[in-house]
């Protein structure tokens, strides 16, 4: 149990670290206007919650540095919501407030929004497509052999489904083809696109389509659809002092470009915002990263918001717009 001056004494580290990057030594506490504790007196209390395992002394410097278990106290304990700008909150609402933008188009722009206000990386995981009803299909030929299908669902989800085009197939069977799947598949969920294909629709195309068996069997090989992942900030971590070493930023560039290392940063069904810090996370691409995930509703589906920072992170700001995002998210996609 950590006495009222020690707690003051690791709110301030951790405050003053999450600034400036750089340790912080007891003369510098000392001066703060409501520490009223010698040099003398907050040196012992540092090195008394250092032997705790909540600070850590650096190579460079007599200051003392935060260590993940000092994060961790510090999140769990001493975080204060932090109360947002009015041009911050503008800036958030004007996503939410325009009525032309798709489902994608909102969760692309509050990506941006996030990394921009925290000046880190944010990852948008996109809701589950499967639950999406189909609104409309076409087919654009690319070339001779190769054409796109393209799907819209009801909830402004555009998929591309590129595909074989069978030797004998003419832009007629094509047409033919547009009008069958466009009158059999509305309002089909896209879990039943492939089975409603092969069954239902592949008898009909026979009865007007010389090749349609071809067609369907192309048709259904194509991949289905994942959750989308939409980035802000890719680059953000290159400011940060903590990656100026080159192989630390590597590694985390490396993890961020590889998809089901990212899907593992979010938590499944969890409620609620969920913070891992340094260690926490597993993985050492993330050793000296915090991740903060939250998930949002839309409709029956859900997505997931992830912000990654150094473990310095602002935590009190993150958490204050990624509860703020999550909210409006879910409100905007409830009222679809």
């Amino acid at each position: 149990m950590l006495t009222n001056r020690q707690l003051e004494i690791l709110q301030v580290i951790v405050d003053d670290f999450i600034t400036s990057a750089q340790p912080v030594g007891s003369r510098q506490i000392s001066k703060k206007e409501h520490i009223m504790y010698s040099p003398a007196t907050i040196r012992n209390e540092m090195a008394d919650l250092e032997e705790m395992g909540l600070l850590e002394k650096t190579h460079t410097s007599s200051g003392r540095v935060p260590s993940d278990k000092g994060y961790r106290f510090y999140v769990d304990h001493l975080l204060q919501p932090k109360k947002l700008k009015r041009d911050e909150l503008q800036q958030i609402k004007s996503v939410f407030t325009s009525q032309q933008l798709e489902t994608e188009q909102v969760i692309r722009k509050s990506a941006a929004i996030l990394s921009q206000l925290t000046s880190y990386t944010s990852i948008m995981l996109g809701p589950d497509v499967q639950s999406h009803r189909i609104k409309k299909f076409s087919i654009v030929s690319l070339n001779d052999d190769t054409a796109v299908a393209i799907i819209v669902t009801d909830r402004g989800h555009v998929e591309n489904r590129i595909f074989t085009i069978p030797e004998d197939f003419t832009a007629s069977d094509v047409e033919k083809a547009v009008n069958i799947l466009n009158e059999r598949l509305y309002n089909v969920p896209l879990d039943q696109f492939a089975i409603l294909l092969e069954v239902e629709v592949q008898r009909l195309l026979q009865q007007h389509i010389h090749s349609a068996h071809q067609f369907i069997t192309a048709l259904t090989q194509t991949a289905p659809s994942e959750n989308k992942l939409f980035y802000g900030g890719k680059t953000n971590m290159l400011r940060q002092p903590e990656f100026h070493d080159v192989d630390k930023l590597r590694l985390l560039m490396d993890m961020i470009e590889t998809r089901q290392d990212v899907f593992n940063l979010f938590i499944p069904n969890a409620s609620g915002i969920q913070i891992r810090i340094g260690s926490e996370n597993e993985q050492l691409a993330m050793e000296n990263c915090s991740v903060i995930t939250a998930s949002y509703q839309a409709g029956e589906s859900q997505g997931a918001i992830a912000i990654i920072g150094p473990t310095r992170m602002d935590y009190e700001r993150v958490i204050t717009l990624v509860e703020l995002v999550r909210s409006d998210l879910t409100r905007a996609f409830s009222k679809g």
